[in-house]
């Protein structure tokens, strides 16, 4: 049977092996919070406020810029706060202060699509003075998962009924129904598009071999002679109407023309200018009312004697109607005519000279 001093003894031996165990507990649980800091580094302690959790735990990790450095301490609501009840208290490392503004912007994230949800901190566009204990880290929402399904629904509502509309219109291809579905299902419309196509090719191989009008147009050099001829005619044209040739040239390039012209319009200005101030006879007809009341006048009395002598009024009525004076100077004509023809053929007849003496 041991004695009181190996009992002792054994007894301290079990104690140094506890507290060399828990030492070492304690190194590696401050090894494994390393990210943080370790358990004995020191920490400034902030918080935010969200419109909701959405499942984040006390003890889930606060990243800034992708990396671990610190944890959610606590989440507790706030009744005063409606919009943003939720308050995240987070401990932060203190060696990471420099990286930590005030204008730091915190948010919710999710590892993957179905990972824990934890605090992502975002400092690249802060510019502001360093976080202190205590101090309010503004939030910046983003939509969670849930947010983005209830969003897509419509859109995903929107595609099935599209996929049941491509659904029909596949079934009615399949039937020969419509235009598309008796093109794929009606062989007569394969054949005629088929001859369609023979055709156009015959059509294609004609034109290649200078057949037709598109065949001369498109193989004949005869064809693009001429028309080189004609534009090389239309550039010389424009060559001697840029030279000043010809009456296009002179119309172009005489300066003359152009004052000729330039003086004729002053001229007719000039002349509608007295026009229209009353001055010679154009004027006095176009401004004088009782010259262009004589005018009228007179065109109303020679419109009348027209009248009469259409009418066969009057001398020159007559004259113009009448069938007896037409006779009678015909008819006289014709004895003109016989008087002459007896003159020449017996001009003793007619051309005696008698000579009386008394």
């Amino acid at each position: 049977m041991p004695n009181q001093h190996e009992v002792r003894w054994s007894q301290l031996k079990v104690g140094v092996l506890v507290i060399v165990a828990l030492a070492a507990l304690t190194l590696l649980i401050s090894l494994m919070s390393g990210s943080s800091g370790g358990i004995f580094s020191r920490h400034i302690i902030v918080h935010s406020f969200f419109g909701n959790a959405s499942g984040l735990k006390p003890g889930a990790p606060v990243n800034l810029q992708g990396v671990t450095i610190g944890s959610v301490k606590k989440i507790i609501i706030v009744p005063g706060r409606k919009l943003t009840p939720v308050e995240v208290i987070m401990s932060l490392g203190l060696n990471y202060k420099a990286a930590l503004h005030t204008d730091t912007s915190a948010s919710m994230a999710t590892a993957g699509v179905l990972g824990d949800t934890f605090v992502d901190l975002d400092s690249a566009k802060a510019t502001g003075p360093p976080l202190t204990n205590g101090d309010e880290v503004p939030v910046v929402q983003t939509p969670s998962l849930s947010d983005v399904i209830k969003s897509s629904q419509t859109t995903i509502n929107q595609v099935n009924v599209i996929l049941a509309k491509l659904n029909t219109m596949a079934d009615a291809l399949g039937t020969s129904k419509g235009s598309l579905g008796l093109f794929i299902n009606n062989p007569d419309l394969y054949k005629h598009a088929v001859a369609t196509l023979n055709e156009l090719q015959g059509t294609i191989s004609q034109i290649n071999h200078g057949k037709g009008t598109l065949g001369k147009l498109v193989a004949d050099d005869e064809l693009y002679k001429r028309a080189n001829d004609t534009v090389a005619r239309l550039q010389d044209i424009v060559n001697q109407i840029d030279a000043g040739k010809g009456t296009a040239g002179k119309l172009v390039k005489d300066d003359a023309l152009y004052n000729n012209v330039n003086q004729t319009a002053a001229k007719a200005n000039r002349l509608m200018t007295q026009i229209d101030e009353g001055k010679g006879t154009l004027g006095m007809m176009a401004k004088d009312e009782a010259f262009r009341n004589k005018v009228s006048l007179t065109v109303s009395d020679l419109q009348s004697i027209l009248h009469r002598a259409d009418a066969g009024e009057g001398t020159v009525g007559k004259l113009l109607h009448d069938p007896s004076l037409y006779n009678n100077s015909d008819q006289a004509v014709v004895e003109m005519r016989k008087l002459l023809a007896a003159i020449r053929a017996n001009p003793k007849k007619y051309l005696v000279i008698r000579l009386h003496i008394f």
